[in-house]
């Protein structure tokens, strides 16, 4: 094999390879390099305006024309909190009531108030772990010193433990700083979170969208067939493919509900190649539950129209307490 395409760092391309593999690192590393900001071609859709940096202020200008702009930047700072209960058959008696708090595309450095005002949100809520899954920078590629400083004042407000994935905007390089402030990544990995003598297990994939490195079947390699097993992916374009494995839940974001929507919320691009019914909200599939959470931040410009931004607390319930997609 030839060598790694980061030479320039190799310090860091060792302590990546150490904690993730070979493989799975010089895979990312490498899929970095090529794809970086590309507009059209890569990943599962062929078009990805999020790259299209040119149009951005176009964008911009279209808002303030319609009289919309500053209408949207207030919004997209009004995160809700919504609540949804998952009715799961075979929970065990002590994950009961279990609360996790999920927050998706946070886009830290998208603007320099978003932590200061996700981090209002979320400080008071009380919940049992939290996860977040991914997109933590505004761009594709660059720096991500900003986003991680970002992360870093949010962490603060934060209880303890955290769950995290990458997204696609998300570089592998985020790893070992995302991870000093002591957030568990699951980069196809899973883990046991352990209520009493009973549990539950978190299955989390790298990104599936653009550099589609997600890997399931390593993920899953250590979760028993019975266990409650709930999986973590940027995008909820792996639906099929986690209904085919048994997840009882699937927790994920991407699609920012729509972020600039029609009256009542339709959205005019989803940016995944899903249905529109599986794009926000709680959702199910093939007898899997799913939810895909519109997400706290917002990309492309820090706007939001007929979709207000969201941070989730899910409830896990016994299924004949529970019901779904209960919103506050």
């Amino acid at each position: 094999m030839r060598g790694s395409p980061f030479r320039s760092d190799p310090a860091l391309t060792r302590q990546l390879i150490e904690r993730l593999g070979r493989v799975h690192a010089r895979q990312r590393l490498g899929l970095e390099q090529d794809y970086e900001a590309r507009v059209f071609g890569q990943g599962r859709n062929f078009f990805h305006l999020e790259n299209w940096y040119s149009v951005h202020g176009l964008i911009r200008l279209l808002l303030r024309a319609s009289l919309l702009h500053g209408r949207g930047r207030r919004n997209a700072r009004r995160i809700r909190v919504r609540h949804n209960r998952v009715a799961i058959p075979h929970l065990p008696p002590a994950c009961a009531g279990l609360r996790l708090l999920h927050i998706s595309d946070l886009h830290l450095d998208m603007a320099e108030d978003m932590p200061a005002v996700l981090s209002e949100t979320v400080r008071e809520l009380d919940y049992d772990l939290c996860v977040l899954t991914g997109d933590f920078r505004a761009r594709t590629h660059g720096p991500c010193e900003a986003a991680l400083h970002g992360l870093e004042r949010l962490r603060t407000h934060l209880a303890s433990p955290v769950y995290a994935i990458l997204g696609n905007h998300d570089s592998i390089r985020m790893v070992p700083g995302i991870e000093a402030l002591d957030i568990h990544l699951l980069l196809n990995e899973s883990v046991r979170f352990a209520r009493g003598d009973d549990g539950i297990y978190l299955v989390g994939v790298d990104d599936p969208h653009y550099y589609r490195a997600d890997n399931l079947e390593k993920a899953v390699g250590g979760v028993p067939e019975e266990a409650v097993s709930i999986l973590l992916a940027h995008s909820p374009e792996l639906y099929r493919q986690a209904s085919c494995l048994g997840f009882d839940l699937m927790l994920c974001g991407h699609t920012h509900g729509g972020q600039i929507c029609l009256p009542g919320g339709r959205p005019i691009l989803c940016n995944a190649r899903a249905p529109r019914a599986l794009c926000r909200g709680a959702w199910r599939y093939n007898g899997m539950q799913g939810y895909t959470s519109a997400g706290s931040g917002a990309c492309i410009v820090d706007v939001r129209l007929n979709c207000p931004p969201e941070v989730t607390l899910h409830t896990l319930m016994p299924a004949q307490v529970g019901s779904s997609a209960l919103e506050g």
